[in-house]
């Protein structure tokens, strides 16, 4: 299992590089190896990325290869699908790190590397579930669906439905700490334009500077974020901070001794649970419309608001679940003896697309600290995907009507 995870951490499959093919291919390989039937498809990008429903995406791809390993069931009893993204977000500083950000090192307990918590070590731990699960017979279909693109947008998950695969349930092995999640909320991108007036840094007085615009906007963002998390779904309310709103970029000017005369800003706005996407635009909105109603420059030239990237709507296992809460809560308890907590978490995963477009029961649960995800140093406690292993033979076991 080490080794599997080692070998996987160490292909850098980056959202829209080419080892996200890569390790689809290597994924395929091993899938086929242990005798499942196999569906490794490229995905049809100008098709896809042209629906109206499509999630977005945020980074450009010239290929996508969707993946699916099925193990039939015999008959009469319901399907269960383990959903778990291939791709990673970049390195970032490689100095941040201790090693090679894609080492795969192992040190006792912890396997590290970009990806091996977020979410390699759930995928790791589906795939022995699923080879575990061959010497067993079940009633229903166990499905493995390996999905390129989540981290920018959902794209994969998004075109294995368009495809039409579907399962009475599904777990995706995001890292909960081997707690249960049955609701994400959701986020969006947005980019901001603020148009000042250039002149030379000696005259400013003859200029007006986007950064300074900017600035009453950015406290007025912070004001509003207070206002969006003062009162929240319970199953929230472990965070301080459930619904997030974040500049992630700035850029402006192109001289140090001129007057910035554009600013561009680029941001996330948390999507409350049950909050309609639109709702929460309209909000970020108004708040930018009135920042520029009490600023006489701004009320002459608005600031441009544009939505782009990621659509991540809030999602939430419904009440209707076919019994998968208790089912995988029980699992969890007879492999290790506790009860997991369950609670939501305050960002964007595919669980909104599976019980949104798919209309498939989901819930996430798997290995890792989601404080270690797109850190320097991510790691994975082994012996987490090894307990996540058990808990998804245990969940297959019972839903699927198995025996041994």
């Amino acid at each position: 299992m080490a080794e599997l995870l080692a070998e996987l951490v160490r292909i850098p499959s980056i959202g829209g590089s080419a080892a996200e093919a890569q390790i689809q291919d290597r994924l395929a390989t091993w899938l086929r190896a242990e005798g499942l039937e196999v569906d490794h498809w490229p995905i049809p990008l100008n098709q896809v990325t042209a629906e109206t429903d499509f999630p977005g995406m945020e980074v450009a791809r010239s290929q996508a290869w969707g993946l699916v390993g099925r193990l039939p069931g015999t008959g009469g009893g319901p399907s269960l699908m383990l959903n778990c993204h291939v791709d990673v977000v970049p390195a970032g500083d490689s100095s941040a790190w201790s090693d090679d950000p894609f080492s795969g090192r192992i040190n006792g307990d912890l396997l590290y590397g970009r990806g091996a918590c977020d979410m390699k070590g759930g995928l790791v731990a589906s795939l022995f579930a699923m080879r575990a699960l061959r010497r067993r017979q079940l009633r229903g279909d166990v499905l493995i669906a390996c999905v390129p693109g989540e981290e920018d947008g959902g794209m994969g998950t998004y075109a294995l439905l368009k495809r039409g695969w579907r399962a009475d349930a599904c777990v995706i092995p995001e890292p909960t700490g081997l707690d249960v999640v049955p609701a994400n909320a959701g986020s969006l991108t947005f980019r901001l334009r603020i148009r000042g007036r250039a002149a030379h840094a000696a005259r400013r007085y003859d200029g007006v500077s986007a950064i300074e615009k900017f600035l009453p906007l950015f406290a007025a963002l912070r004001a509003l974020e207070r206002r969006r998390n003062t009162s929240v779904d319970t199953l929230m309310e472990r965070w301080d901070l459930p619904y997030a709103i974040e500049i992630g970029t700035v850029h402006a000017g192109d001289w140090s001794s001129t007057v910035p005369g554009v600013l561009v800003a680029e941001g996330r706005i948390g999507v409350a649970l049950g909050e309609p996407e639109q709702a929460a635009r309209r909000t970020l909105e108004q708040t930018v419309a009135n920042v520029c109603a009490s600023d006489e420059w701004l009320r002459r030239h608005p600031v441009e608001v544009e939505w782009w990237g990621g659509r991540f709507a809030s999602g939430r296992l419904p009440a209707a679940d076919g019994d998968l809460l208790n089912r995988l809560t029980e699992a969890h308890a007879t492999v290790t003896g506790a009860t997991p907590a369950v609670w939501g978490a305050p960002y964007g995963s595919d669980l909104r697309l599976l019980t949104g477009l798919g209309r498939v029961p989901t819930v996430q649960y798997g290995p890792g600290d989601i404080a270690r995800m797109h850190t320097p140093d991510e790691c994975v406690a082994l012996s987490e995907v090894a307990t996540t292993t058990r808990t998804l033979i245990a969940l297959a076991l019972s839903h699927c009507r198995g025996w041994n």
